[in-house]
């Protein structure tokens, strides 16, 4: 059983920016999941115990450009059953855009759907029920080009991602996820979903691109925006002429931002969809 502290953050005024911020300095001191709130005036994360540094939650507030005030109160959490908490709280079998039913292997009641995708997430993020995750699916369930391409999954998650598009035809996925759990739980994710898998699951941040210029076909990355807009000129490197950028974890009000920043990276806005505020945005590369 893993032990985790719990931070609860306060925001005034509630600043999504500054959520975003707050949870990228938090992510290098090793914290592993977030739940923000729509308005950015509270944030829930969490940390494995034996990496809770008291200092560096202080040091992450104090390190914040936006000015905000951000309180905070930190609660030990007993280690527990991860997978029975998310089937209690969180994890029920959804089915998204009519062809995916997603589940976890402690489901019993699972909808029947083309695609059947087995997730039993830990404390990583991508369980299809965020409107960012099924925003992410149902482009590359629209996606004609999916069958024999490179994919790159950037901030893989739990892998659900790279999974889709494996079982979509994909000829190879590399799935890049910073946090090591997180990383360690995709691959049994791949494992349990995919007995002759195309997908290759790195440890690392977007520094594992380097050697894969020119590789991808279609790149996935379904982070937070300043991530994406700080690291989008790597994401394009690793893009062959031609292929597409889709992002998401960010507001619709933040797409000029976003936009922005695929421009300067030789990017060109192709498509746009939304949830409930939440947008997800599609970019070509510009033809050689």
């Amino acid at each position: 059983m893993n032990d985790y502290y719990k931070v609860t953050f306060t925001l005034t005024p509630g600043d999504s920016d500054a959520c975003d911020l707050l949870a990228d300095t938090l992510a290098e001191a090793g914290f592993e999941s977030f739940e923000p709130d729509d308005n950015g005036s509270s944030m829930v994360a969490y940390v494995p115990a034996a990496s809770y540094s008291p200092e560096a939650v202080a040091d992450a507030v104090a390190a914040q450009p936006i000015p905000v005030e951000i309180s905070y109160a930190a609660e030990f959490v007993e280690g527990r059953d991860w997978n029975s908490e998310w089937e209690k709280n969180y994890f029920k079998p959804i089915v998204v855009a009519g062809l995916v039913a997603v589940h976890s292997s402690f489901h019993t009641d699972v909808p029947q759907a083309k695609y059947d995708i087995v997730i039993d997430p830990r404390m990583a993020f991508g369980t299809g029920h965020h409107a960012t995750t099924t925003l992410m699916m149902t482009y590359l369930l629209e996606n004609k080009n999916v069958k024999g391409a490179n994919v790159i999954d950037m901030g893989s998650g739990t892998g659900i991602l790279a999974i889709l598009a494996d079982m979509l035809g994909a000829a190879s996925i590399q799935a890049i996820e910073i946090d090591p759990y997180a990383a360690e739980n995709a691959h049994e994710n791949v494992t349990l979903n995919l007995p002759e898998s195309h997908v290759n699951v790195i440890t690392g941040d977007a520094s594992a691109l380097d050697g894969l210029d020119g590789f991808a076909d279609i790149f996935l990355a379904n982070i937070n925006r300043n991530i994406i807009t700080s690291d989008i000129c790597r994401y394009a490197a690793a893009m062959k002429p031609g292929a597409t950028l889709t992002v998401s974890g960010f507001y619709v009000d933040d797409r000029p931002i976003v936009e922005q920043a695929a421009a300067a990276a030789g990017l060109s806005l192709k498509r746009l969809a939304d949830i409930d505020n939440w947008s997800s945005m599609t970019f070509e590369k510009t033809m050689a």
